[in-house]
C-alpha cells in the first residue's frame, strides 16, 4: 500500500463516511450497508478500497465479515501532511 492508494481511498465521500462509522468500533459488512441508500455490490466496492489502501482490517467469522478502522495508516497521512507545513518543534 502507498500513499496514493490511500489519498485516493480518502478522496471518496462515502468511504471517508465509512471510517467515520468505523472510529466508534467494528462493524459489520450488512451493518455498514444498511447505513447507505446504495447497492451492497456498491458498499463492497467501498470496502474493498479502504481495505486496498490499508486503512481498515477485515476479519471474518463464521458467515461474517467484520471491519475496522486502521489508525495507524491515518497517523502515517497526518504525520505526512503535518511535515509539510514546514514547522520546527521549536516553532510551535
Amino acid at each position: 500500500m502507498g500513499l496514493s492508494e490511500t489519498m485516493k481511498a480518502l478522496g471518496d465521500p462515502i468511504r471517508r463516511e465509512i471510517l467515520n462509522m468505523l472510529k466508534e468500533g467494528t462493524m459489520t459488512a450488512g451493518d455498514i450497508a444498511a447505513r447507505f441508500d446504495i447497492a451492497g455490490a456498491s458498499v463492497s466496492y467501498h470496502l474493498s478500497q479502504l481495505k486496498n489502501a490499508g486503512l481498515i482490517f477485515e476479519k471474518r467469522e463464521k458467515n461474517y465479515i467484520y471491519y475496522s478502522l486502521n489508525a495507524s495508516v491515518l497517523e502515517e497521512v497526518l504525520l505526512w501532511l503535518t511535515s509539510l507545513k514546514g514547522e520546527k518543534e521549536d516553532e510551535k
